[in-house]
């Protein structure tokens, strides 16, 4: 047999023939471009930190992980949303 498990397309003549029938997708393999699923997640949840403080009427100095910590930080001290 040389489907790949759960095939619904039909019997292929090999593995690789039954994967390109079901158009399957590989993630982040450009890394050699530049394009890393590390660094995109590492940006995301960043801005999402940020994100987070706006909602809180904080403004950070940039959505930096540091400025953002820092503008929480001395939001929560003086107890008033920070405003850089």
């Amino acid at each position: 047999m040389t489907c790949s498990t759960g095939c619904s397309t039909g019997p292929h003549a090999t593995y690789g023939e039954c994967l390109r029938a079901k158009n399957m997708r590989t993630a982040y393999m450009q890394e050699w471009k530049g394009k890393d699923a590390t660094r995109q997640k590492r940006a995301d949840k960043n801005l999402d930190a940020y994100e987070s403080a706006r909602r809180q009427g904080i403004q950070p100095k940039s959505t930096r992980p540091a400025d953002v910590q820092r503008a929480i930080q001395i939001s929560d001290k003086m107890g008033t949303a920070f405003q850089a």
